[in-house]
């Protein structure tokens, strides 16, 4: 699948948003991706998921894992075009990403960690750190958008349907804060705006 097409297929859904959101990170963006939108209609879901696999075809990829909540839709999709497990990652009280609900994985498991959006790269990193802590192997990660340009690194190879480079500012270097026009947080926590 080309950069183009996945970017026609969040445009044509209503999932690539333009104005002044605040992303996960905290950092403030003129772009914003809510892939929610695009994977609430399965057929999308399948060919994102297909495409991602294709590039780890062959490489015994055993367990897909994704970071909750956004990653779980094209974790699964990503595995059931491999075979391959689907288990996800999320928060606990303390904030840590772990493995909860009965997941597990063996000693030397091979995991590919999959996200739906990497802005910083901090939920794939923190999935990635789970994985190894419990013993897997990370064989490698993927996304549906890498929104860094390529910058981001988690520590294993990395690789997306479409690479985007929008800026991701603090508050304090963000030009629509400046003239005081007011954030949006559209993700999949509580909408809210900020007047920064």
């Amino acid at each position: 699948m080309r950069h183009e097409e996945v970017i026609e297929r969040f445009r044509r859904t209503g999932a690539l948003l333009e104005g002044h959101f605040i992303l996960t990170s905290g950092l403030h963006s003129s772009v914003y991706l809510q892939c929610a939108l695009v994977l609430q209609h399965p057929p999308e879901a399948e060919a994102f998921g297909r495409a991602v696999a294709e590039g780890f075809a062959g490489r015994g990829i055993e367990t897909v894992v994704a970071p909750a909540i956004g990653g779980i839709v094209i974790g699964y999709e990503v595995a059931r075009a491999l075979g391959a497990k689907s288990i996800w990652t999320e928060r606990d009280t303390s904030n840590e990403m772990t493995l909860r609900r009965g997941f597990g994985v063996r000693a030397g498991e091979s995991v590919l960690v999959v996200e739906d959006v990497i802005t910083t790269g901090g939920s794939t990193r923190e999935t990635i750190a789970a994985m190894r802590a419990a013993g897997a192997s990370v064989v490698g990660a993927a996304s549906i958008i890498d929104r860094s340009g390529g910058r981001a690194d988690v520590g294993v190879p990395r690789t997306a349907l479409a690479t985007l480079d929008v800026p991701a500012l603090a508050p304090t270097a963000c030009p629509a804060c400046q003239r005081g026009e007011a954030a949006t947080k559209p993700g999949s926590r509580k909408t809210v705006t900020s007047d920064r």
